[in-house]
């Protein structure tokens, strides 16, 4: 996470998002920052890691011989697919591809760290559109479930509650955008201000544990965190 830290010429640390190329798009100014890259070459990874898991997958059911890749897929989706099932019953089906690229995208986003990249789950801009998914989802499954019924539960237990009902709502998407944002920015923060003021000889070696908890052990509880209330909220606005 260091590479991402720049110095000023008066030596502070600046943790600010940069833009690298500025445009013009209908009178609107809009640029190409640190996160958009991080973005992009997340999803490029994710992308090639698909496409190279599903080749050995292709082979093995071709030639009938099982393969280490083959059997490290499926043992990680057979994990995932207990995972939602075990918190959505039969509600899983339909949210399984979702919440398993929701985990896939945070998890890499997280630990891109490692690999110099600042992450792009430290940007509350991505941390929030991730959550309004999510949001969408929940009310997708509260209003399919009760249907028109779903503006009745806003007045429980009594109409008064009606304001605190809507606000709570919409305090899903912001405080799980926030929990998600605040860590993996905490860590980004931690390990720029060792890489930019420890001296040099404290930077070999010992940033190595850094990494390990705040960007592979906080990350990955991070994205487990994000996807259990995933799981949980929209779960909890069906019925049955």
């Amino acid at each position: 996470m260091g590479s991402e830290v720049l110095l000023s010429s008066s030596g502070d640390v600046d943790f600010y998002i940069h833009s690298y190329y500025e445009f013009k798009l209908f009178g609107q100014e809009l640029s190409i920052n640190t996160t958009m890259v991080s973005t992009v070459i997340v999803c490029i990874v994710l992308i090639g890691l698909i496409l190279f898991a599903r080749h050995y997958v292709m082979k093995a059911y071709r030639t009938g011989e099982t393969n280490g890749v083959q059997n490290a897929v499926e043992l990680i989706v057979e994990m995932l697919d207990g995972l939602v099932y075990s918190n959505m019953g039969h509600h899983a089906p339909a949210y399984l591809n979702y919440v398993e690229s929701l985990m896939a995208f945070i998890l890499v986003s997280n630990i891109s760290g490692l690999f110099g990249l600042r992450a792009p789950t430290a940007d509350f801009g991505t941390t929030l559109s991730l959550a309004l998914i999510t949001f969408v989802m929940i009310e997708y499954a509260w209003i399919k479930s009760n249907g028109i019924k779903f503006i009745k539960d806003l007045f429980e237990p009594f109409p008064i509650f009606f304001p605190v009902n809507v606000i709570s709502e919409f305090a899903t998407p912001v405080s799980m955008s926030l929990r998600l944002f605040g860590n993996v920015l905490a860590g980004t923060i931690m390990l720029g201000l060792w890489y930019a003021l420890m001296p040099w000889f404290m930077k070999i070696g010992l940033p190595a544990f850094l990494h390990t908890y705040l960007d592979l052990f906080s990350g990955a509880i991070q994205t487990f965190v994000f996807g259990m209330l995933t799981m949980t909220f929209i779960q909890d606005k069906y019925a049955d």
